[in-house]
């Protein structure tokens, strides 16, 4: 049995949810999120606590109950308090700035790079160095910073491009010289 598939999740107030044979539906304060679940996962909501159950042990079922526990707990997280990623700029004139509700991000190519997000997804620059993605879905959130990251990924010898706050850059050594 899976040991995060059995956690029964618990739904605070103000958070709603709606199956619908295989669509779960949760609304909340942030906003609201709908999913389709695998058909044969069984979830049930029964006085604010939801349990996710799978109908036998083979491979399949053992492997989508505690990723379909986990997708719904994400969705309820998401709505009440929502989620975000941090990223850093490192290098010399690496900037980012918001025009709009654009992300400009100036990382050393001849053009400022412009991202525009979806809806449920907002930028935050506190300052020049410093990107903060939120949204109340994690996929997309985690999709997002991804994309940001894609733009210039830190390289290994002087560690100079966008990373996750706190991501550690395996650092290589230079060219070595001649030996005489």
């Amino acid at each position: 049995m899976s040991r995060i598939g059995r956690k029964p999740i618990t739904v605070p107030s103000g958070v709603d949810i709606t199956l619908d044979n295989s669509v779960i539906t949760v609304k909340g304060p942030k906003g609201t999120l709908t999913r389709e679940l695998h058909k044969d996962i069984k979830v049930s909501v029964e006085s604010n606590v939801i349990t996710v159950e799978r109908p036998s042990d083979n491979k399949l079922h053992r492997s989508l109950h505690g990723t379909t526990r986990s997708v719904v707990s994400n969705m309820v997280n998401g709505v009440t308090e929502g989620f975000s990623k941090s990223l850093e700029l490192v290098g010399v004139g690496y900037r980012a700035s918001l025009s709009g509700n654009k992300l400009v991000l100036n990382v050393g190519y001849s053009h400022p790079v412009e991202i525009t997000p979806e809806a449920g997804i907002e930028f935050e620059v506190p300052s020049n160095t410093k990107i903060i993605v939120k949204g109340i879905n994690k996929e997309r959130v985690g999709e997002y910073a991804a994309k940001i990251r894609s733009v210039r990924a830190p390289e290994p010898y002087k560690g100079k491009g966008i990373k996750y706050e706190g991501e550690r850059i395996i650092r290589k050594e230079g060219k070595a010289g001649k030996k005489k």
